[in-house]
């Protein structure tokens, strides 16, 4: 089969690779029908995971057709339509007992990380039963493909860990596809304002398209005094950061209102400066979390109820034979106008 190929730092190639088969009794084999690029798969291509060993493929989101099951696995039989989770959990260790799945002692982050991943024509998926869900044969492909990573994150590490309540004051620093899904899932909680950050004007405009109320372009420097200003000197209840730099989570800090939570959702390769000798007299909480994807069955119903338009975070297609451009265009973002690219696998029969 064909499948994207990480061999070191900025050094990706599309490869021939043996199709996986299964392996445990728990497995099931997925054809892959469309798959995506996360921001993490950058920072994997730029080194900030150095865990990742050479011949990895890469990729942990997906949408496609069982090709074949463990016996263990019941819930899902060969042609059905599944979406895939980026999260891997047995269900029955510690972790996964307190939800904790991004944790599971058998599991958790795996795929494209730890075992090979999505862009491909096939994966095998661990844990098939808790990893997997079934789709109608109808479902929307490219809207329930956000579903396998980014809006599940924007949800739980964003808007439930900065406890967004009605009323507040909400800014999302980074308007990357990870930030934009972030904004629809604050959007749930009725904040009065949302504020939204970026260098990329063009970002900007699609943030108000989703319903931002306020963009601040930081290319300046000055974003931490315009924010202010536009909060009446007050700061922002909830500050989240969807980019993993420290000029960003600097953001954050300078930003945050006294009693307000920081939420951090980007994958930082580089410390960053916690300013404790400000924030210790301001009553101010900061979380962090790797997504648990436990929310994936209720972000599936309003998906397909049409409460979120999922699809519009889609700027780009192309087909596998295409993936490294489909990678330029996303690593150039800026230039390509581009959001979250759908890769189409046209190698199979689909």
């Amino acid at each position: 089969m064909k499948a994207l190929v990480y061999h070191s730092p900025n050094n990706i190639a599309l490869e021939d690779k043996p199709k996986p088969i299964i392996e445990k009794a728990t497995d099931a084999i997925v054809r892959i029908t469309i798959t995506t690029i996360c921001g993490t798969d950058l920072h994997i291509l730029k080194g900030d995971v150095p865990s990742i060993p050479d011949g990895r493929t890469l990729g942990h989101e997906g949408v496609g057709i069982i090709d074949d099951v463990g016996s263990d696995v019941v819930s899902f039989h060969k042609g059905d339509k599944v979406l895939i989770s980026l999260i891997t959990s047995c269900g029955s260790c510690n972790f996964c007992k307190k939800g904790i799945f991004s944790h599971c002692l058998n599991g958790g982050w795996q795929l494209g990380n730890k075992i090979d991943g999505t862009q491909a024509e096939y994966v095998r998926i661990p844990f098939a039963e808790n990893g997997l869900y079934l789709l109608p044969s109808n479902a929307d492909d490219e809207a329930v493909l956000m579903l396998s990573c980014i809006l599940p994150t924007g949800l739980e590490c964003g808007a439930m860990k900065g406890q967004v309540k009605p009323g507040d004051i909400v800014a999302i620093v980074g308007a990357g596809p990870v930030g934009l899904a972030t904004l629809l899932a604050v959007k749930l909680y009725s904040p009065s304002e949302i504020i939204m950050i970026d260098l990329d004007d063009n970002r900007l405009e699609v943030a108000l398209s989703f319903g931002a109320t306020q963009v601040v372009n930081s290319s300046n420097g000055k974003e931490s005094e315009t924010v202010m200003k536009l909060t009446k000197s007050a700061g922002v209840d909830v500050a989240i950061e969807a980019v993993g730099i420290p000029a960003t989570f600097d953001i954050c800090q300078a930003i945050i209102a006294t009693g307000g939570r920081i939420a951090n959702i980007g994958v930082h390769g580089k410390s960053v400066n916690l300013l404790l000798e400000k924030l210790w007299v301001s009553n101010i909480t900061l979380t962090t979390q790797l997504v648990d994807a436990s929310t994936t069955p209720v972000l599936l119903k309003m998906v397909e109820s049409g409460q979120i338009d999922a699809k519009k975070l889609v700027s780009h297609r192309f087909k596998l034979s295409e993936i490294i451009k489909a990678y330029y265009t996303f690593e150039n973002a800026s230039k390509e106008k581009a959001l979250k690219v759908v890769i189409k696998n046209e190698y199979a029969n689909i």
